[in-house]
């Protein structure tokens, strides 16, 4: 396991130059960087060991990078490096500028019935090939699609993926509220059947339908609790927009079928839609269709203040990593560390040091 697969030695911090903070998601914080043999460029996620001690992440963490290592994709965000020092765990993954489709919506973006129809392509593409390595996303939305400079989709975030084999069903209460299927809540409350791939598709026609109209198809928020949510199924009745295709609507109402066995929830399934019936499958695979919405080149699209609070605001900032290592190390064969509460958080730092699992995709 643990070696880099036999692969290349170690890689670490040092080999690689850091550019810009560019943002924060579900593993810790989010930077540009070069890898300095080869000039090229990544996104850097790197995460304090002692809050993912703190906050009961370590298991999130190590599942993410089980299933990255296992997985590559044209419409993922693929891991290329997993490494760690005594303070964080890194995880290199690819680089996309383009921005993500939350932030994209929040700028207003009129989405056109063209592009979405390819989002919806590229990720029937993404969550087809995960269904073939027995994974389900779980967290498919706005927030987790990052665009590339041209404007292709890609998936990124598996941080509550789970690995179903064969016959398996997922029980686990899991996602986010406004993007989860109704399956999954009444799994939860009647302990039902479980549910299955079927769910990420759910959430592909959600989000396609926010794209489309700026706003979601049910008035779901994270607090709502999850009785009412059940109701909210059986009752409400999704409106789709006049304006829209006859056939776009179709679709839509497959992927938003709230049982899931008469559910659009395969590639087969959405190739055969009359929406799709004129789509070139192996023109997308290698993004030779045109995105209709492409993001402004040369601007970054994130939030500016990732880098100020990195720079300044941050108790261990990225750029200080190497002076404060070497001060603790000087420090740590001084003196031992005040005991008890502190063994547990040494016990948890030295199982993460143990398990932690050293990855390098390069060929």
């Amino acid at each position: 396991w643990s070696g880099s697969h036999g692969r290349k030695p170690g890689l670490n911090f040092d080999h690689f130059q850091i550019l810009r903070a560019i943002g924060k998601g579900s593993f810790g914080k989010v930077c540009i960087v070069q890898k300095r043999d080869t000039e090229k460029m990544y996104a850097m996620k790197y995460m304090n060991k002692q809050q993912c001690i703190e906050r009961d992440e370590v298991r999130n963490v190590f599942r993410e990078l089980e299933i990255l290592q296992e997985i590559e994709h044209v419409f993922l965000v693929n891991l290329w490096y997993s490494f760690q020092d005594e303070e964080d765990m890194f995880m290199v993954v690819d680089l996309l500028l383009g921005g993500d489709l939350r932030y994209h919506l929040q700028q207003n973006v009129q989405f056109t019935e063209e592009t979405v129809k390819l989002y919806i392509c590229e990720m029937a593409l993404a969550l087809d090939y995960l269904r073939s390595q027995h994974i389900i996303h779980r967290d498919v939305k706005p927030d987790n699609i990052l665009l590339d400079e041209q404007g292709h989709a890609h998936l990124t975030d598996f941080n509550i993926a789970t690995i179903i084999r064969d016959g398996e069903r997922a029980t686990a209460l899991a996602g986010t509220k406004p993007y989860m299927a109704p399956e999954i809540f009444h799994s939860f409350m009647n302990g039902g059947t479980g549910y299955s791939f079927e769910v990420d598709w759910w959430s592909l026609g959600i989000m396609a339908y926010e794209l489309l109209r700026g706003w979601r198809p049910y008035d779901i928020h994270s607090n709502n609790p999850v009785e009412s949510l059940i109701q909210l199924f059986s009752t409400v009745s999704v409106q789709y927009s006049s304006t829209w295709s006859k056939e776009m609507v179709a679709l839509l109402r497959k992927l938003l079928t709230v049982n899931p066995e008469h559910r659009f929830s395969c590639l087969a399934d959405i190739q055969a839609s009359a929406y799709l019936s004129g789509v070139v499958w192996s023109d997308v695979s290698e993004k030779r269709v045109a995105p209709g919405f492409v993001p402004n080149k040369g601007r970054l699209h994130c939030d500016p203040t990732f880098e100020l609070e990195e720079m300044i605001l941050e108790s261990r900032p990225l750029h200080k990593k190497k002076k404060r290592l070497a001060k603790n190390k000087s420090r740590d064969n001084s003196k031992d560390s005040s005991q008890s509460e502190n063994d547990y958080l040494q016990e948890c730092l030295e199982a993460i040091q143990q398990d932690f699992v050293i990855f390098n995709r390069e060929k």
